[in-house]
Parts: structure tokens; sequence; C-alpha cells
């Protein structure tokens, strides 16, 4: 179904749901299954409907689907289970068990031999499990929390449970729209038209002589129903042009209601003399008189023109109904992070503090001393310290060297992470902004130094205006400004008539602006184009007030306090221009500015009276507060991590607490426990058939070490310029290894199919299994299972997995061609593990992952599939390299391929998306890359890898994005390679060499994107650093495979794979069908580096990764 007929379902329930269509409403919602009802369900589960609660949920989802699917249908029809059995009802109780519960005994026979037993007990609350089952009310209710739950994490009710923001009765307004239309078509337009039916297209009668058009005024009772909708003469004029959401434009309903008090505003205006159309008056409703005063409201810029555009259909008189916000995801209170995790002493005042974007646990910090700092908050670590020091005194300003020198302190006043995780910016109270360029754990470099402000800079933050990353600064000169990444000013924005406190740049479809905010209160608007604002309002308090949008961006809120100390906490309507509703719960008076900020779109915080207060988003009470077990100070600063799963803030002894909520905890102990875990060895599992093996015993572990220094180093690419081909990088001989050596057993599982290689191996996405898809078509999936030994379940070196399969017995196997030499296997799993798509030569199956059945199977050969790889952001869109040179993007949902891309000569062998960039990698055998655009399909480039002289292009190349969504690793059997995605460039190449010489067999990220394991076709394996491709570790063929085969030239590792939530561990499968969990064995669980130092210098050339021609800093 296109979109507009799926938001013409939309329009038909909500006209329906206001006839009071209730029971067709909620038929359609399930017929179409575009909107999940969440009261509506709540409604009939709490009344116990269950027939009708399953009848609802099937127009959304099956038992089998998933498995939240799955714990849904279990949990509902275990509560009327439990229902039946709490009436004394004994035969429905049966019926139950054997009907509805019968299916779950496939996946759990014990939970379901469990639930039979109640049957024998006078009272199921005996059962020690159920001793606290209370009445069927209060049951039903617990029951409703934890769907709720199943229901939003479930990723097919994704986009479902929000209704689309829409004015009343929206039908009837374009059904009145069409019949104005019509109207003005006519050839004899009458005033006053009797319309009688909407079946057939409205015309008027010829009357006698021609009658000019006039205003229509049409029956109500044609169209409209009373008290809920004008009549079509309402809308001011006589054929007006169709009416716009009220929100078409973030910036129209603050136009339209702006102040007009801005002296400042009224300056700059004044100075056109452009005629300003009468219709665009009428909606900007400013009083000002003289024509040429609000002339300059006519900009030529293109989103100025769009915005024009929405403004000007937007008349007086129409109805005035503005969207509610959309339905936001249930979120209990528990959610929020309260516990006390760890307290750590910065040693000065925190002024700022911001979480890495992706690394939930990294922490920036700005100090009052000018000092920053960088902390791993699970280790209580500071990775990172960064003085204040001034790059160059001589590129600064006078005014700013004279202030130095006569007051040499110098305070952070915000440090902020930029949206890729790549850029930390901090501005500081005299002049200047820093850059840092974040490239590991340990490395963070100096990138830009801006003499930006006169005095103070205030506030800054990062924007992307026409797509390019830019810094947006404010300060105590009135001004705001804009930098691109080189320092070069770019917008230049005039008006306040105070110093400017905080900006917040936005977006909204294509249209980019920036709200900021003065100490006098103003609150203004600004596009980027240099013209001058386009609001001007007083914020509340009318002093100090910063403003934040929700994480999804849907909603605006702003806090601040006034001179007298009366704080102020609200939220904006966006579409009015106006406060929607102000929180309460601040004592009377404050000493200074009160800091909040907004978590998981439901929740926001805010620091005051020595605690920390949390509200509701849709409630104006205070939810509740938590003092943080003392030690905070009168108004503590704080920040939520991206997730929502912590939460920083200052103490009064110049530290910072970190609470965390349950999910936040969990994440803070693993990264606790990885430091403290004790060395590790190697598990094996085998693919193959063979005899049963017993133990095998001492196993030597060995890993190499290898100095950042040695010639088995990265080529860095300057200029366009390959440094191996000028010759001028100095050779240095290796450094002594050091060899850690553990005798372990490695455990070796006998399987039933045989299997000659695994040519592909994957994590499951919660890391407790592990994939493997032979090269004859099987897969295999291996679980650990939680125990003393491996308490977490997730995946271990230390603990032996089970081979893991349905009580059915079934095996997940591809089609296959006759010819399985030339097969080429493909697999991809969805994120939630729920799906396995793959295939072997022959059609592309499906496969359920808890039941191992295909759920369908399509693109049969020829050609066929090489390559799979599920769309990000939704897993019914796949991409499949074919080996035609092809690419297809299939909707599985509706079986059809919706676009072929092509731009390849040979075989597709890797595919790659980019959310952040929207991008699709394609890797092919013709050693070329391919960008495609994933909102248009079209491609944007293509460029071919460097190949040593003489060498064909031949052989699989791969793609992997880093988790920044920006870098992409390429691995070609000749190269390892990083290209800036964005730019579409190579910025770093490593080539085999030294004790790595032998071609790369695979490589990929680890989970944190930190390093890079590459595997070698003579079985040895490198880890290197990620961001500068420096071979960290050496892991030699004797440490993980079997003594006897050591020297074997045809066993090594075929293919590699990281651990999705264990930086330190990787599997690799063999070329025998054997797989192997590897770990290292140094006591801090890690791959370490020698002590040597990188400068990032090497013969007066950068070694930074980021880009091509880096200064060194």
């Amino acid at each position: 179904m296109s979109s507009l007929s799926r938001e013409l379902v939309f329009l038909i329930l909500q006209f329906l749901e206001e006839e009071k269509f209730k029971e067709t409403v909620h038929k359609l919602e399930q017929e179409s299954g575009f909107f999940f009802n969440m009261k509506y369900f709540e409604e009939q589960a709490l009344a116990g409907e269950w027939d009708e609660v399953e009848k609802y949920l099937s127009g959304f989802t099956k038992v089998d689907d998933n498995r939240y699917s799955m714990k849904i249908f279990f949990e509902i029809r275990k509560q009327k289970y439990l229902e039946a059995l709490d009436r004394h009802d004994r035969a429905k109780a049966v019926e139950i068990l054997v009907k509805d519960l019968k299916v779950f005994a496939t996946f759990n026979e014990e939970l379901y031999k469990e639930i039979t037993q109640l049957l024998t007990l006078e009272n199921f609350r005996e059962n020690e499990q159920l001793s606290k089952y209370g009445d069927t009310k209060s049951a039903r209710s617990i029951m409703l929390v934890e769907l709720k739950k199943l229901i939003e994490a479930n990723p097919l009710y994704r986009e479902k449970l929000s209704f689309p923001p829409l004015k009343a009765s929206r039908l009837r307004t374009l059904i009145n729209q069409s019949l104005n239309w019509q109207h003005q078509l006519c050839k004899n337009p009458r005033p006053n038209p009797d319309i009688k039916t909407l079946f057939t297209d409205h015309t008027c009668s010829p009357a006698n002589g021609g009658r000019a058009p006039t205003p229509v005024t049409l029956p109500i009772a044609a169209v409209a129903k009373p008290s809920t909708y004008a009549p079509l003469g309402a809308h001011g004029g006589p054929f007006p042009p169709t009416a716009v959401s009220a929100n078409a434009n973030p910036l129209a309903g603050w136009m339209a209601n702006a102040n007009p008090s801005s002296s400042v505003q009224s300056a700059v205006v004044a100075a056109s003399s452009l005629p300003l159309p009468p219709n665009q008056v009428s909606v900007l409703k400013h009083p000002r008189t003289s024509s040429n005063a609000i002339a300059m409201m006519d900009y030529q810029s293109p989103e100025h023109e769009q915005l024009m555009k929405r403004l000007r259909s937007a008349q007086s008189g129409d109805e005035v109904t503005y969207p509610a916000p959309p339905q936001q995801a249930s979120a209990s209170p528990d959610e929020l992070p309260r516990t006390v995790a760890c307290t750590i002493h910065q040693g000065s005042t925190v002024i700022s503090m911001d979480f890495h974007p992706s690394h939930q646990t990294l922490l920036a910090v700005g100090c009052s001393n000018g000092e920053i700092a960088l902390w791993e908050v699970g280790l209580r670590e500071k990775r990172v310290s960064k003085p204040f020091k001034i790059l160059d005194m001589a590129a600064c300003s006078g005014l700013f060297q004279g202030a130095i020198v006569k007051d040499p302190s110098i305070s952070v006043s915000r440090v902020s992470w930029s949206p890729d995780g790549n850029l930390i910016g901090v501005a500081f109270t005299k002049h200047l902004i820093h850059l840092y360029a974040y490239h590991g754990p340990n490395d963070l470099r100096q990138h830009l130094e801006i003499d930006a402000h006169v005095g103070g800079v205030n506030d800054l933050a990062f924007s992307y205006p026409n797509k390019q990353l830019c810094v947006v600064t404010c300060g105590d000169d009135k001004l705001i400004k804009v930098w691109d990444l080189s320092g070069r000013k770019i917008f230049n924005f005039e008006g306040h008539e105070a110093p400017v406190y905080s900006i917040c740049p936005h977006h909204k479809e294509n249209i980019q602006f920036i709200f900021s905010t003065a100490v006098d209160g103003k609150i203004k608007a600004w596009l980027y184009d240099n013209v001058g604002s386009r609001v001007d309002y007083d914020a509340p308090g009318q002093w100090c007030t910063r403003m934040l949008y929700s994480a999804d961006g849907s909603r605006l809120f702003s806090c601040g306090t006034s001179k007298e100390g009366d704080s102020f906490l609200v939220e904006w309507n966006e579409s009015e221009g106006a406060i929607k509703r102000t929180y309460s719960g601040f004592r009377k008076k404050s000493a200074g500015v009160v800091q909040f900020d907004t978590t998981r779109n439901h929740f926001l915080a805010a620091g005051e009276e020595n605690q920390i207060k949390f509200w509701d988003m849709d409630n104006v009470n205070v939810l509740g507060s938590t003092d943080a077990d003392g030690g905070l100070p009168n108004l503590p600063r704080l920040r939520f991590n991206k997730e929502g799963t912590m939460l920083v803030v200052t103490t009064a002894d110049n530290g910072f607490k970190i609470l965390a909520n349950a999910d936040g905890l969990r994440t803070l102990r693993t990264i606790e426990n990885r430091s403290y875990e004790a060395s590790r060895a190697p598990t094996e599992m085998k693919v193959s058939s063979s005899a049963m093996v017993g133990n095998i015993n001492p196993v030597i572990t060995k890993v190499e070490r290898v100095d950042r220094s040695s010639p088995a180093r990265p080529t860095p690419i300057l200029n366009g310029v390959d440094p191996i081909s000028r010759g001028v990088e100095r050779q240095r001989s290796l450094d002594d290894v050091s060899d850690k050596t553990k005798p372990s057993d490695l455990v070796e599982i006998v399987e039933r199919v045989q299997c000659r290689a695994v040519a592909r191996l994957l994590y499951t996405n919660s890391g407790t299994g592990i994939l493997a898809l032979g090269s004859n078509g099987v897969q295999k999936l291996w679980k650990w299972s939680r125990s003393e030994q491996n308490p977490s379940g997730k995946a271990t070196a230390s603990v032996v997995p089970q081979h893991w399969l349905p009580n059915s017995g079934l095996v997940m196997t591809n089609d296959v061609p006759e010819n399985l030499e030339e097969a080429v296997p493909c697999v991809a799993l969805s994120k939630n593990d729920s799906y396995v798509m793959s295939a072997c030569g022959g059609k592309v199956s499906l496969f359920n992952m808890m039941t191992f059945k295909v759920m369908t199977t399509f693109m049969p050969p020829p050609p066929a599939s090489t390559f799979l790889a599920f769309h990000p952001q939704d897993n019914n869109i796949i991409a499949i390299g074919m080996e035609d040179s092809t690419i297809h993007i299939y909707n599985v949902r509706v079986d059809e391929v919706k676009t072929k891309l092509k731009g390849h000569h040979k075989c597709i062998t890797g595919l790659a998306f980019s959310t952040n960039l929207n991008v699709l990698v394609s890797s092919g055998a013709d050693a070329q890359l391919c960008f495609w655009s994933t909102e248009s399909w079209e491609k944007r480039k293509s460029v071919t890898i460097q190949l040593p002289a003489g060498k064909a292009p031949v052989g699989d190349t791969r793609v992997q994005f880093h988790s920044d969504q920006i870098r992409l690793l390429v691995c070609h059997e000749t190269q390892l390679a990083l290209y800036d995605a964005s730019k579409m460039e190579r910025i770093r190449q490593w080539v085999p060499q030294d004790i790595l010489s032998a071609p790369i067999s695979c490589a990929t990220y680890s989970c944190n994107s930190q390093l890079v394991y590459a595997s070698f076709t003579d079985g040895n394996i490198g880890v290197f650093d990620a961001d500068n491709l420096r071979l960290r570790c050496h892991i030699s063929p004797s440490a993980y495979l079997h003594q006897a085969l050591s020297n074997s030239q045809t066993l090594y590792p075929v293919v590699v794979t990281a651990h999705p939530q264990e930086p330190n561990q990787l599997a690799v499968g063999l070329a025998d069908g054997s797989v192997k969990v590897i770990e290292p064995s140094d006591s801090e669980g890690k791959w370490v580096a020698a002590v040597a130092v990188d400068n990032g210098i090497q013969n007066g050339r950068t070694g930074s990764s980021s880009t091509a021609n880096n200064p060194a800093s």
C-alpha cells in the first residue's frame, strides 16, 4: 500500500473516531495494522476480554513472529489460565492449557510442565513463584505493565504506536477544499450553491447571464460537523489556497505571534523597501504600519521561500486546531537513574559535562581551572586530562592577550561532543574555543583554536547547515557565530541587545535553524542566511534561560531563573510560539541559574535545593527527587547519557556522581567485571562431523605484542599521494616480542552434519550465541547459558557453549545448487535476533531463529545472491548483492524488488549501510566501491581500491562502517584501508608485511570500533588500532590451533567476527569447519599494546586517521 493510501486510512480512522463509530475504528485498526491503539488494548485486557485482545493483536503480529510476540501471547494466555484456576473452573483451565498454552511447549517444555502441575493444586498460590499473586484486577494491571514494555520493544510495532498529528476533522477539510476548487471551475458559479452529494463532482447549473465568482457559503450540513468544523465561507476569501498543518514549519507559529517589542529587529528590517504581500501581513500580525518596516521578511533563501509559501496559505479565518504531540511510549519512573553507582573526584569545580553519543560510559568533563578530562566511568578511570593551554598566542587578538595577561585564570563554560563522537568542543570564559579530535580511549588531540568572541564564550553546540558539520558559539559580545571545522566563520548573527547566554541548533524537515537566549530574557530564532532573527520572545523570568529539545526532536523545553531567583521550567508549543505548560516544584528563590536536561522523550530533570528533581513531560507536578546520598551543591549541574540509563551530577567537593537505573548498573558492572577477569583461553566449537575427540592439552597460548614504531605499520594517504611509492618511510626492526603461555583445554564439539569450511560467522546481537554458516548451506547455532561460571550468560572463552536446536529437531538448511563448489554462502541477522536470512547458491531463505522454520524463500537464481544486508531502520528492507554485479533492494513484506542498483562489473562481495550519511556502500570482486544514496538509490560515486602493481582486480572486497557511521573499513586480500565515507576518500592503508605477510582472509571492527581484527591465510591473526591501523598484537597460530596442525598450510581462519558487547573477544571460523572463541590472556582482559607512544608524526607527516592532511598536534 502506498504512503498516501496509508495516510488515507489514518484520515478515515480520525473521521470514524469523531463520529463515534467505536467498533469500526478498532476493526479498521486491526485489519490495516497501521495503528496499534494502546488505550483500547489496555481497556480490553483490564476487562478480561481475552478473545478480543488476541483478535486485535492478530492484526499486528502472530505468536511465532519473534520472541517479543511470543512473550506477549504467553503472558495473556497465562493470565487467562490463572483466572480460570482462581475461579476453580478446571474444565476451562484444561481447555486453555491444551488449546492456547500447548504451542509454547515447543520452546520451553519445562515451563509448560510446571504450568500443567498447577492443576493439581487447590490454590495455585501454593506455587512459590505465584505466592504474591493478588486479585484478578491487580494481576491484570501488573501484566499490562509487562505487555506494554514488550509491545514497545517489538520491532513489528515500530512507528505504529503513535497516531500522526492531525488537525481536527482533517478529512472534512480536504473534502471542503475539493468542493471549493470544483466550484471555482464552474463556468457559471452561483453564490451559496446547494451541494447535495459527494458522489459526483459539483457543478453549478447554468443561470440567466454570467455571474462573477462570489464567496461560497456551503450549508453546514453538507459536509461540516456542527461545533467542530467551520463552513467553507469562514475561510475568509472566495477561493483560499489549500490550508496546511499548523506546524508545517517550526518557526511559522513563532513568527505569526512574535513579540513586536524588539527595537533591534525594527532597525534591521527597516533597511529594505521591498513591498510585502498583503496576505503575509495578515499572517505575521506585526503591528508596524510602515511597509518597509517589515519588508525584509520577504527573504530570498530557499529555506525561507519554503517557509513563506506555507505561511501565506494560512488564512486568519481558518480553523485553528493544533495537533497534539505524538503519543509517547509509556515509561516507568523506575527507568530513571536514581541509584548512586559511584562518586568520582575531579580535583576542581566541574562546570560542564557531556556523555559520548555512542560510548555510553565515556564522559567529557570541563572544569573551572580550564582543564578538560575524559572519564571511563565504568572503570572510574580518567583516560585523558588536558589542562588549559593556548595553542598560538600570536594568532589571538590583542584584546585576548591583554585580558589573559591581566588575569590568567580561565574556566570552561561548555564542553560538548559532536553528534558523530569524533570531536569535543570546549568553550572558555575568555574569548576562546578549542576543538579536540577524539581518536580512541587515550588519544585526544587538539584540532583547532578559535578566538571566537570578545569576552566570555557562553555556549557551544554542533549543527549541520547544508549537511556540513559546523560549530555554533555565542558570547558576551551579543553575537552568535557559526564556524566550519577549519576555523572559518561562515555566519555572524547580530540582533541581541545583551550577552547571549545559550544556543539551541535544531532542524525540522529540511529547515535548519537556531534558537538563542540572552541574559535580558529575549528568545530569538535564526535561519542560516545572515538576514536577522525571525522571532523575538520573552522567556519566563526574563533572565538566563536554556532551551533543549527532546531526544526525538518533537518537543521543545526551556528552563531558566529570573534575577529575583524564581525558576521556570516550561514546554513550548512550537506551532503557536506559546508556552504549552509550566512545571511546578521549584522553591521560591534560587541563588543562581537552575540547570536541566531531558531523557527518553519522557522525563525532565533539574538540579535545585541540593537535589535532583524529576518530571514526567506530560505532568506539571514533580514526579520525584533524590539527593544522591548527599553532598550535592545548592544548584547541581547534571547530564543524562544518550540512552537515559545514567545521570551524572556535580558534587560540592569538586567531583561528580554517576547515578544509574537497572540497565545502567548492568552496563557498569559489565565493564568493571571485564577489567578484573582472569586470563582466558580459546574455546573450540566444531561444525564438521568427526569421531569423538577427548580433551586436548596442553595448548600454549602465545600472543605476540608489537611496538607501535615497528615496520608493521599503516600507510597514511597524504594529499592523494601514496607514500609507499615515495619510499621515504624509515624502516625499523621489530622489538622483542613478549610471549605469554597458559596451559588450557580446547573442547571439541562433534556434530552430525558435515561441512568442509565455515564460510560465514556471526555473533547473535544479544552476545549469547554464535551462528555459523557452512559451505554446504547448513547453519548451526551455539548458545551460552547462565551458570555460576558464567552468570551473565554471554559468550565467553572460559565456558563451553551448547549446540542449540529447537525441540522439533529442525536444522537450518539452505537451498543449494547441484554444483556446490561455485556457491557463495551469505547470511544476515536481524537486529533483534528473531530472524536470520541466508543463501548458498540457491534461493534466499528467511528462518525463524526460535523454531528454525523457513518463513519464506525468495530471489531464486539465476542470478544467485552473494551478499545480504538488512536495512538498519527497517528489517523488511533487504539489500541483496548478486553474482551478476547488481544489487536488489527487496521488500520482504510485500515480496517485491523495489529497485536494482547497477554499477559494478563483477559479483557483489560486501554491503554496508550508514544511517548518519544515508548511504549504502557496496564492494565487489572488481575491486570497486560504490556509494549509493538510500533516499533516491542513485549512485553518488565509485572508487577503485589501490592494488599493488601488477595485481589483477580479483578477490573479495569487504566493507564495514565504524560506529561513527562515517569511517569505513575496507578489507581486501592485499590490504586494510580506512575511508572517510562523507568525502568518499581513502585516509589510511595497511598492507601485509613482516610477520603478517600472508594475504588477508577477513577483517572486522571490534564492537566499540577501537580495534580491527584481521585474519591471514597462514593462520596468523592481527589486532590493530582502528584509528591508525597500527599493529597492537599478533596472535600466533599456535595460540589457538592444535599443535599437530600448527604447521599446516591449509588450516587458517576463513572468517573472523567480533563480540557485540565485549570489545576484546573475537571468534574465527576455520577452513576445517571448526570455530574458536578467543580472548586475551592478559590479566586485564585486553589486547595490550606496547608502551611506546605514537605522537602522530612520522618524518614530519601526520599520522592522524581523521583526515588526509591534519596538522600535527
